[in-house]
């Protein structure tokens, strides 16, 4: 996905803020493996997902609890050293050779003092990533094994043939032997 239509899909900006926004973007490709940030690190980028897929995880004391997974279009971001410049909790590593466009935190501020619409288009772009946490809460905390998996095989297909199940499972909340029977119990 183009840079264009990431931003666009944000928030509409007028052509003079989207090229100053643009201006301060950078394009960086990684390999399958890679981590983009660590957990109890602040991250001073923000990454938006040319081509590609990632997941966002945390470290319990015997297993990685995945949380979220980023595909093309989307924003890779640790919102704890985005807002407040404080240490992430997350691991975001590459499923996946990526893509990606790349800016600076501090840069992005910036361009929020001095223009209004990219301070809008931030705004806009803080609201709807606050909207999917929410989703993923009430997804993970409201809906049966079942339900869950039912749910992503609809709303997200392409997610199940590009990535390993024992991420998919710890992403539904369950263990790979739940999700083979519950894929078993739908064929």
């Amino acid at each position: 996905m183009d840079i264009d239509a990431i931003i666009d899909n944000v928030y509409m900006l007028p052509e003079k803020s989207k090229d100053r926004l643009k201006e301060n973007i950078s394009e960086a490709a990684y390999a399958r493996g890679h981590f983009l940030f660590k957990a109890n690190k602040i991250s001073s980028d923000i990454y938006f997902i040319r081509e590609g897929i990632v997941r966002a995880y945390a470290e319990t004391a015997d297993s990685e609890v995945t949380f979220w997974f980023g595909k093309e279009g989307d924003t890779v971001i640790s919102m704890k050293s985005y807002v407040y410049d404080q240490k992430g909790y997350e691991n975001i590593q590459l499923l996946e050779p990526c893509k990606l466009y790349k800016m600076k935190t501090e840069d992005l501020r910036k361009l929020f003092l001095e223009d209004i619409h990219i301070a809008n288009w931030g705004r806009r772009f803080a609201e709807q990533e606050l909207i999917k946490v929410e989703e993923r809460l009430i997804f993970r905390q409201c809906r049966t094994a079942m339900e869950r998996y039912k749910e992503l095989m609809t709303s997200d297909p392409e997610l199940l043939q590009r990535v390993q199940l024992g991420h998919i499972a710890s992403y539904l909340g369950m263990t790979q032997v739940s999700l083979s029977r519950i894929r078993a119990e739908l064929k």
